[in-house]
């Protein structure tokens, strides 16, 4: 008996009152800033690079790299947090730096005290590139994969947390 294969569920994930499209992009946008699939019980998010920008889609704080790295990660943990997720179900990272000889050293020092503070054990993988990022204003962006069990329940935009049993 053959068996039709199962859509797989996709949906843009959102956090406006924290992050949105760049202001100044073609509306809409070519992108998502993540996005959110599941598949067979499991929960994949795709996080899009994300930088250092205000709920306007503004840059903020030009030329302080540890400021824009701090900012950051505020905005991919209100995208996790969107959907039901922690930085404790990130398995991967890549970090993409303007001039990573100079700035290295203290995106590790900042990334390491982040995680930390996260209690992440184990850490996520993670790679770290020179690149230049799509802003001349901008000093580091990151992207993370996400997974987690899908019924566990989803984030504020995906409905409402299951209770726990």
């Amino acid at each position: 008996m053959e068996t039709t294969p199962q859509a797989v569920s996709k949906k843009a994930i959102s956090a406006p009152e924290a992050l949105n499209e760049a202001y100044h992009y073609s509306k809409p946008s070519s992108f998502s800033r993540g996005l959110r699939l599941d598949i067979k019980g499991i929960t994949i998010l795709l996080i899009s690079g994300t930088a250092s920008i205000d709920d306007a889609g503004k840059t903020i704080h030009v030329g302080d790299f540890r400021a824009q790295t701090r900012r950051t990660y505020q905005n991919i943990t209100r995208l996790l947090e969107a959907e039901g997720a922690t930085w404790k179900d990130v398995v991967r990272t890549t970090c993409y730096l303007r001039d990573i000889e100079r700035d290295y050293e203290a995106f590790n020092e900042i990334r390491t005290q982040f995680f930390h503070e996260q209690g992440l054990n184990p850490l996520p993988a993670s790679t770290g590139i020179q690149a230049i990022l799509c802003r001349p204003d901008l000093l580091v962006e990151m992207e993370a994969m996400v997974i987690f069990d899908s019924d566990r329940g989803t984030g504020t935009n995906g409905g409402e947390q299951k209770a726990a049993a």
